[in-house]
């Protein structure tokens, strides 16, 4: 995509910055922060909740630069799945939302392992209200599965965002926000069962607890009981989430609130291979590779608090704190290509717990310039990742034959005979960031940021210690107004994601940047219910580790690989979406994604070979309801299809491919009386079978689930 927007974006920038600069300097007197009096509830607004609103899109979102801002006002490609689409399509958990959410792509490689994938790359940051988590291979295999039981939304932000999430990739951030309680009594009782003896049962309870209403409490309970299509494999799961809200006064509400989540899973460590070249070796989708001990076990649980402020001039002040302790056990087996072919089977055995912990404070509101409004917000944050696994592996594998089986013939091996391993350490990033929505006329906005960010990395086991200093992270965005329905719009953003690599003088090299660039245009129809948006984005991601051609002798004297960085990948592409009501009783979402990632500058391979194969050149996806009139009043349908262009990853000499696809899914629903309701989705109606993961000669292709059922029954007081 041609960046010739680019400088007149930065002309803009530069004009709106000089005249606010001289109609500052000739101002007699100090800003106004007092003239307009705007409530400002907090960061999560009645607009933006999405719960009971029988929507497909939201309000208002933060995610993006910290301020409440509707989609259409927002720079950038964001989405939401709300609550309504949640319950319409049976998503559980949050890997059901990266399926069907606009523009990312799940990726399985085992049965309880995924990566995030957008735009060509990793997606290493998630957000909880606003607060961001790192995201790594092992902290997303506990973080991953969070049950939705809890949550009211999740809000979508694709491309750089580093201005609100700090270190990570151009990808894309996620953001959970969770239900809040309610001052009016309400209760629900959810219970499904399924396919391969999957059950599920949902309690949510939220009402005032005091006569005045000042006081309120929710809890939210989930317990579920699966088994699968493959061999062996079951998963029990237990979640609970409480939460307590107080107005302190007129203008002060705190809240604290706790969740835990466990779950017991029969569990491979990697799954399905390739033949030495890619080779498709037609096993079943039953296939289980790992063993009848196999194990992984998982136990995640938070506690987070918020004190928000509403002062009379329309300021809002938040203090927010979040902890999560995160603990992963497992013993389970992987597959290794055999010398001479056939496969060997190895095992594993790690105790992991990652630790973060988040603070955040800001302080948003309208201030008056040259007789003019504008939002401002400031902030300062910090978080902390304390990361240790230990455990160890058995090195020497077992042959086995992959078409014929048996999960428990091989004995569970001897904790003595592994090799150790241990991996501790701690990052700290601590940042202060600033956001101002200027709006010089009324057609015309313009969105001015910055986050300034400290990173640390202390290495507890080895050697690696490294740390950045005063790393400046920009946002630029301009909105402009055609009319009452449409807006342009063009956006800048940056990210930075540290890496480990050294250099030949033995310094670890300097981060790599992320840049995203971004126009587009969206509508907003009946007053927000119908939001739609079409994007072209141009993104690269600078000071990749690359290997020098040439190791010099000094390296190789200490036996290391020295780097330099010079490595540069580029992703293109182009990004619709259309989500809200198209009648009063028609909800609909469908969205297309076009992706084209480049090597620009790399050790391995050439300029233009592609950087995410993985990732589909071409996605689409769509969900719709329809609530029926007259005499089937009561009943509605709805549809979901997922359609994507052909991948494949690299084998050997070779590449295992997966042909384009699509996935289409089926439910029906019907309102017994006020307090019943009954659901039925039938998922995969045509039984597609495709790669969710594709596979390695190690083993690590997963297949995405075949046709199934699921009935759900709900009693709401």
């Amino acid at each position: 995509m041609p960046r010739s927007f680019i400088p007149s974006l930065t002309g803009a920038l530069a004009l709106g910055f000089s005249a606010a600069t001289l109609a500052a300097e000739a101002s007699p007197g100090p800003l106004n922060l007092g003239e307009v009096k705007i409530n400002v509830q907090s960061v999560i607004t009645d607009n933006a909740t999405t719960e009971g609103s029988g929507s497909y899109t939201t309000g208002a979102m933060s995610t993006a630069v910290g301020l409440p801002l509707s989609i259409r006002e927002t720079p950038q490609s964001v989405s939401v799945i709300t609550r309504q689409r949640m319950d319409d399509q049976g998503m559980n958990d949050l890997n059901d939302v990266v399926k069907y959410a606009p523009g990312i792509t799940l990726r399985k490689f085992g049965g309880d392992r995924q990566q995030f994938l957008a735009r060509g790359f990793i997606i290493d940051n998630l957000m909880y209200d606003g607060l961001p988590t790192s995201l790594s291979t092992f902290t997303l295999d506990t973080i991953a599965g969070a049950d939705l039981a809890m949550y009211d939304r999740v809000e979508v932000v694709r491309g750089a965002t580093g201005l609100m999430s700090g270190a990570g990739s151009p990808s894309a951030t996620l953001n959970l926000v969770r239900k809040r309680p309610t001052a009016t009594p309400q209760v629900s009782i959810t219970t499904s069962a399924g396919s391969w003896d999957r059950y599920r049962t949902e309690v949510d309870a939220s009402n005032k607890l005091n006569d005045s209403g000042t006081l309120r409490g929710r809890v939210v309970a989930a317990y579920e009981d699966n088994k699968s299509y493959i061999d062996e494999r079951d998963k029990l799961r237990q979640t609970f989430y409480g939460v307590v809200e107080a107005d302190l006064s007129d203008a002060t509400t705190w809240s604290f609130g706790a969740s835990k989540q466990r779950d017991d899973a029969t569990s491979d460590w990697g799954s399905l291979p390739a033949g030495p070249n890619g080779e498709d070796l037609h096993l079943s989708r039953s296939t289980f590779l790992s063993n009848d001990w196999a194990y992984w076990d998982r136990d995640n649980v938070s506690l987070f608090t918020d004190l928000t402020t509403r002062f009379d001039n329309g300021w809002t002040s938040r203090l927010a704190f979040a902890k999560t302790w995160a603990e992963s056990n497992t013993f389970s087996s992987y597959l290794s290509a055999a010398k001479g072919g056939g496969f060997t089977q190895s095992s594993g055995q790690y105790d992991t717990t990652d630790v973060q912990t988040n603070l955040d404070g800001s302080l948003s509101g309208p201030f008056r310039l040259f007789g003019r409004e504008h939002e401002l917000t400031i902030g300062a944050s910090r978080r902390q990742e304390k990361f240790d696994q230990k455990g160890g592996f058995w090195a020497k594998g077992t042959p086995i034959d992959i078409y014929n089986f048996d999960p428990g013939v091989i004995p569970k091996p001897d904790i003595a005979d592994r090799t150790p391993y241990q991996s501790q350490n701690t990052a700290t990033e601590e940042g202060v960031y600033a956001a101002a929505r200027f709006n010089p006329f009324d057609p015309l906005h313009v969105i001015i940021g910055s986050r300034l960010s400290w990173y640390e990395y202390d290495n507890r086991s080895g050697t690696g210690d490294y740390k950045v200093t005063q790393q400046v992270t920009p946002y630029a965005g301009v909105v402009y107004d055609i009319n009452d329905t449409y807006s342009v719009y063009a956006s800048y953003t940056e990210i930075f994601k540290p890496q480990t690599q050294q250099d030949v003088a033995g310094s670890v090299l300097k981060p790599m940047t992320g840049d995203s660039y971004e126009v587009g245009i969206k509508g907003e129809y009946f007053n927000g219910e119908l939001n739609a948006s079409l994007a072209l984005f141009d993104m690269t991601q600078q000071n990749r580790a690359y290997a020098l051609d040439t190791q010099p002798a000094s390296c190789l004297a200490t036996n290391r690989t020295c780097y330099e960085a010079a490595g540069e990948v580029r992703s293109r592409g182009l990004d619709a979406e259309i989500s809200g009501a198209l009648t009063p009783d028609w909800q609909a979402s469908a969205a297309y994604t076009l992706v084209l990632s480049q090597y620009v500058k790399d050790k391995a391979f050439d300029k233009g070979n592609l950087f995410a194969p993985n990732q589909p050149k071409h996605l689409f996806k769509a969900a719709t309801t329809y609530h029926l009139q007259g005499a089937f009043a009561k009943a509605r349908i709805g549809a979901d299809v997922l359609a994507q262009s052909a991948t494949y990853g690299r084998v050997g000499n070779g590449h295992a491919e997966q042909d384009p696809y699509a996935v289409v899914g089926l439910m029906a629903g019907y309102r017994l009386d006020e307090h019943w309701d009954a659901r039925v989705n039938l998922n995969n109606v045509l039984d597609q079978k495709y790669w969710q993961g594709i596979p390695t000669a190690s083993g690590s292709g997963t297949y995405g689930d075949p046709r199934n059922l699921m009935f759900s029954l709900k009693w709401t007081l």
